[in-house]
């Protein structure tokens, strides 16, 4: 039984990048790109990243990255770039929207959600859904068993559910 049943399951929605953000977006690729080469080393691609969503990427995360760029080139273009910050918006957003769902459950302001929390919620959304349902649900969100679904719970939950 998967949380939220969904053809597709629960994933990153798209969204098209407004003129401003990119702009921006290039503005930081020309900004790292100090030489003018035309893409962004492994450490320029660190640095904007760092500028755009305030943080320095992981090892994976530059890994990833960078094994997907051309070879003649050691580097990420402008449109991969763009591509990359457009895909790290879209999961940001998403999980601004899970966190959103996940405090309208927490009404008690507790930081996890319990089978009550659960109960409450879908008998506002979904009335008829038979209590055994909404229990195989929590049960399934409380993936450590502890009688609490902490956000990490959660959104494990929204992600993956569906790949079970």
């Amino acid at each position: 039984m998967a949380m939220f049943p969904s053809e597709a399951g629960a994933r990153p929605r798209t969204c098209e990048a407004t003129a401003s953000e990119r702009r921006k977006w290039v503005e930081v690729f020309k900004a790292c790109d100090e030489d003018n080469k035309g893409y962004l080393s492994r450490e320029d691609f660190k640095v904007a990243i760092v500028m755009l969503f305030g943080y320095k990427p992981s090892k994976i995360e530059a890994d990833s990255v960078m094994s997907a760029v051309n070879p003649n080139t050691s580097g990420i273009s402008l449109e991969g770039f763009l591509n990359v910050v457009k895909r790290k918006k879209e999961a940001q957003l998403y999980r601004s929207e899970i966190r959103h769902i996940f405090t309208a459950f927490d009404v008690h302001y507790r930081g996890f959600l319990t089978l009550e929390d659960f109960n409450r919620a879908f008998s506002r959304v979904a009335p008829k859904l038979p209590a055994r349902t909404v229990l195989e649900v929590f049960r399934e969100a409380d993936r450590d068993s502890d009688g609490h679904v902490s956000f990490r719970d959660f959104e494990y939950a929204m992600n993956y559910g569906q790949a079970k």
